[in-house]
């Protein structure tokens, strides 16, 4: 866990200063300066933390805190602030739900989400979002994973749900605004409940792109030192604060995903403006940018490259964009520049993390380190790495290739009801073993190969499918692709193409195969394709690779 308030340092003389590695411990250390977080006894919870850094000139006025793009509804700090407090207390006073009770939560993003999320986690009661949409086969696996003891649904799903120790809350219904606007001072104390920095705050759930989705237990604590790297390094509180008066976040990520969990947080502590949507729509969102003059938007890759490729964009005026912050899967290098070169007044930077991660592990801090495209940026504050051989377990220099441990306070506790798997992540010493293949370079920045469950095995070598993705999308004739090892008796995995024509275009399989060859080692080169009307994605923007995988292995060369 890291100190409190101790100042940047490295003071191990074997820690390069370029790169935070320690040739002695094979560790790397991040470069940022520590970020002050409370004392791990201080009960705290993530709910109070983040109300405590709250900008007083956000509640002085009649600032929006939530707007919802699909209604026109604004909810004003002062309103949101009163809303929570209500709310907390009419669950106390209406269930029997207290600290400790897990509350699954299935509702489309609206207004009334944050307010839910703050109102259990100021009780203590952890909170289980997940997909609206799930079928009732993936609710039933959810159910036994977190054994909720009351669920906040709307009416639409409702059926879906089995029956619950305390039953479940419609949030569409009239007892659920009442309980929004319950007779509460705005200036009373919340409910008194003491929670532990080290209690459960929330289950997120894992895609599940490598196997069945995991409910991953994260604590107050783990997302307190995410939203303190948030807040802290701001370097002139004034400037800051100037930022935040101005700054218009849009989501066009589900709440339920870790990256909208603490974007969220986030976005509330720092008194910034926070637009949702309720279901993605690629006009729909350029109508928000345009409407709400949104500054800054975090997006997934495949967004990126509707942004650069889609004609509708001229259409709007999105002058306002300041800031594009990409996660959840790889950005290529040539899509970034592309993006440059249309909106050049708009930074973009990639960010690195995980569900398990609390959503942090490493970004690029400002204008310099934003340029440096393909990186993730540097190690978060408080965060250790070390980069293994997946076949010695030899902990690697910089500039080597290996998969990913990260350490440090916001790691997850593990997998809700499933110890196997929280054995297999988490190793003894609290390392998080991400999965990915990565490497630093000679300044401390982190690369993201691929993930090393999809590496093509061809012959004896291993193919990135991100590389050949990138590739592909360079290419003006296709407007997006997926790659997938595909079974071959004499290679043992081939790479395969899924791929979506631009509108118009006739190109060929043998075309794509040829423009990639001419790019790639003999090795790496596509061996078959296969055209589709669109690429399988989870919620973050990654490739549901295993559905590719078993629509190739089911279809048959006949039909490819």
């Amino acid at each position: 866990m890291a100190t409190q308030n101790q100042k940047h340092s490295l003071p191990n003389t074997t820690i390069d200063p370029n790169t935070g590695f320690c040739s002695s411990s094979r560790i790397f250390h991040s470069l940022r300066p520590n970020v002050p977080l409370p004392p791990p006894s201080q009960p705290l919870s993530l709910t109070d933390y983040a109300l405590s850094l709250l900008p007083a000139a956000a509640t002085a006025t009649d600032k929006s805190a939530i707007i919802d793009a699909t209604t026109g509804r604004h909810l004003s700090y002062s309103l949101f602030l009163r809303q929570v407090k209500s709310l907390a207390s009419s669950i106390q006073s209406l269930t029997p739900l207290s600290k400790g009770h897990v509350a699954l939560i299935l509702t489309p993003t609206s207004v009334h989400v944050p307010v839910l999320y703050f109102s259990l986690l100021s009780l203590g009661v952890t909170v289980a979002p997940a997909n609206p949409l799930s079928s009732p086969s993936e609710l039933t696996h959810l159910v036994r994973l977190t054994k909720p003891a009351i669920a906040f649904v709307t009416s639409a799903v409702a059926s879906n749900i089995p029956a619950l120790k305390f039953g479940t809350v419609l949030t569409d219904s009239p007892l659920f605004l009442s309980m929004l606007d319950a007779n509460v001072d705005s200036h009373s104390r919340a409910p008194g409940v003491e929670v532990s920095q080290s209690d459960s705050a929330a289950i997120l759930f894992s895609s599940g792109t490598t196997g069945r989705v995991k409910g991953v237990l994260l604590t107050h604590r783990n997302f307190i030192a995410v939203t303190a790297g948030y807040y802290h390094p701001r370097t002139i509180q004034q400037d800051a604060d100037e930022t935040a008066k101005r700054a218009v976040s849009l989501f066009t990520m589900p709440l339920f995903h870790v990256f909208g969990f603490f974007m969220l947080v986030r976005c509330i502590s720092l008194g910034e403006t926070l637009v949702l949507m309720q279901r993605f729509d690629f006009e729909g969102m350029l109508k928000a940018v345009e409407r709400y003059k949104i500054s800054m938007m975090p997006v997934s890759p495949p967004l990126v490259v509707a942004l650069v490729k889609s004609e509708l964009v001229n259409k709007y005026d999105l002058s306002s964009l300041r800031i594009i912050g990409c996660g959840g899967a790889p950005l290529g290098e040539h899509v970034a520049d592309e993006f440059k070169a249309k909106f050049p007044n708009v930074e973009i930077f990639q960010g690195y993390g995980l569900t398990e991660s609390g959503g942090a592990a490493a970004r690029p801090f400002g204008s310099k380190e934003f340029k440096r495209h393909g990186s993730v940026g540097r190690l978060s504050e408080s965060m250790e790495a070390k980069i293994v051989d997946p076949v010695t377990g030899e902990a690697l220099p910089p500039c080597q290739k290996g998969e990913l441990w990260i350490r440090g306070p916001s790691i997850m506790k593990g997998y809700v009801g499933d110890e196997k798997a929280s054995a297999e992540t988490l190793d003894s010493g609290g390392w998080l073993k991400t999965g990915d293949l990565c490497y630093f370079d000679s300044e401390g920045f982190l690369y993201i190969v691929d993930r090393l469950k999809e590496l093509i095995k061809y012959k004896a070598y291993q193919v990135p499918p991100a590389e050949l993705e990138h590739i592909l999308l360079t290419n003006p004739e296709i407007a997006d692709a997926a790659v997938i090892p595909y079974p071959n008796e004499e290679a043992g995995q081939i790479p395969m193409a899924f791929v979506v024509r631009k509108p118009g275009s006739n190109i060929s399989a043998d075309q794509i195969m040829e423009f990639v060859a001419k790019q790639v080692s003999p090795y790496k080169k596509i061996r078959r394709v296969c055209f589709v009307n669109s690429i399988p994605k989870s919620p973050a923007g990654k490739i549901l690779r295993r559905e590719l995988v078993d629509y190739a292995l089911s279809s048959g060369s006949s039909k490819l």
